[in-house]
């Protein structure tokens, strides 16, 4: 049988691959986005609860009501922004599907979709398989900043989605207001919609504060917000997400939410309700995870690796130009096979493939990987 691939050019993620090759080669993985400890034995014991409950059957297709209350209620308490649970939030199976959806729902031939790279690798096969264009814009390292005049330059008539992320994997970086601001101002009294990829939202350090797409009216007006509760709750292979947008967006997006998932795990929204009501089961991840990046760079600090401290996320890229000049696919590889850690190269996520001499090293994980982790890279 022969037939034409809608996505010829795409192969195994980089993140299986060095998943893959970091089992057989038993090295530390700090490749892949997962943390290595368990998640709150109070919320899995809600998921017991939710089952023993009769929480068995479908949910409702846009999700739990009760969690739909508690998403509005959360955005309400950080954000100052009101959605409307019945018609404006949507229980998603993880954040990724919710992206798809959105760009499926949106995205028609020759539409053009600006994302800004290093980009999460789930947002270009997405526009392609529906038709679209990805235009890339290059965010230069070590700071990974946008530059508005840039994206000026390549909007258009044609621009149907601008995706941004923020806190930004894999880079680390964060949007500001003034970000914001330029991206509001750029869009405004126009058709063109805003997908803003928030699952490290809760995930940010030094003080800084989340500037949620909803936090700017006009902006708000135009987008649309993912979430991911595995990446809050240290459950990412629960696969239990959610976007908010206003009713009119949100209408046409269960259109096709409806029939390529039609409704999410019900026991596990019941639970995600119920422990969604402490507000500390969120509010205290950024001091949790930034003890963790600055435990993991004070243990590498004896290294010959450079790094600017990530301003979000749970990812700390790191510069081994000091070391070696070859790619880094090849010292990734290297490193994982020789020295026993496994880590993502970040070229593959630019455009043409552009290398800065960088690694993304994953640090949700427990003290001890990352003292054996720092171990290798000292002697590197």
């Amino acid at each position: 049988m022969q037939h034409q691939s809608k996505l010829p050019t795409i192969g195994t993620t980089i993140f299986s691959v060095m998943s893959t090759l970091a089992n057989k080669h038993n090295a530390i993985n700090l490749s892949q986005g997962f943390p290595d400890f368990n998640s709150d034995q109070k919320l899995k014991d809600l998921v017991t609860k939710a089952m023993g409950s009769g929480y068995n059957q479908y949910a409702p297709m846009p999700g739990n009501m009760e969690l739909r209350e508690a998403i509005a209620d959360k955005i309400h308490l950080l954000y100052n922004a009101i959605y409307t649970p019945e018609t404006e939030i949507t229980i998603t199976a993880g954040a990724t599907q919710a992206i798809y959806t959105i760009i499926s729902t949106f995205i028609r031939q020759n539409d053009e979709v600006i994302i800004f790279r290093p980009a999460y690798d789930c947002y270009e096969p997405a526009v392609e398989v529906n038709g679209g264009k990805t235009i890339g814009i290059q965010l230069e390292a070590p700071h990974y900043k946008i530059d508005w005049n840039n994206v000026n330059k390549h909007f258009s008539a044609k621009t149907k989605l601008i995706i941004i992320n923020t806190p930004q994997n894999p880079s680390g970086s964060v949007l500001l207001e003034d970000d914001m601001l330029a991206l509001q101002k750029l869009t405004k009294n126009t058709n063109c919609i805003v997908l803003s990829d928030e699952v490290y939202e809760h995930i940010i350090f030094d003080g800084l504060q989340h500037q949620s797409i909803c936090k700017f009216p006009d902006l708000k007006s135009r987008s649309f917000i993912t979430a991911s509760f595995g990446k809050t709750f240290h459950n990412t292979g629960w696969k239990v997400g959610y976007c908010c947008a206003p009713k009119v967006l949100m209408d046409e997006f269960r259109k096709v939410h409806q029939f390529n998932v039609f409704s999410v795990n019900n026991p596990m929204q019941k639970a995600f309700a119920d422990y969604l009501k402490e507000p500390d089961h969120y509010l205290e991840l950024s001091q949790f995870y930034q003890q963790k990046r600055d435990l993991f760079l004070n243990l590498i600090a004896p290294s010959r690796f450079k790094s600017i401290p990530a301003k979000g996320t749970y990812f700390q890229v790191l510069d081994f130009s000091e070391i070696t000049q070859e790619n880094d696919v090849a010292f990734a590889k290297e490193l994982t096979i020789e020295k026993g850690l496994a880590a993502i190269p970040l070229s593959v996520f630019n455009e043409n493939n552009k290398d800065y001499k960088v690694l993304r090293f994953c640090f949700a994980k427990t003290e001890d990987t990352l003292k054996k982790a720092a171990q290798i890279l000292n002697h590197i």
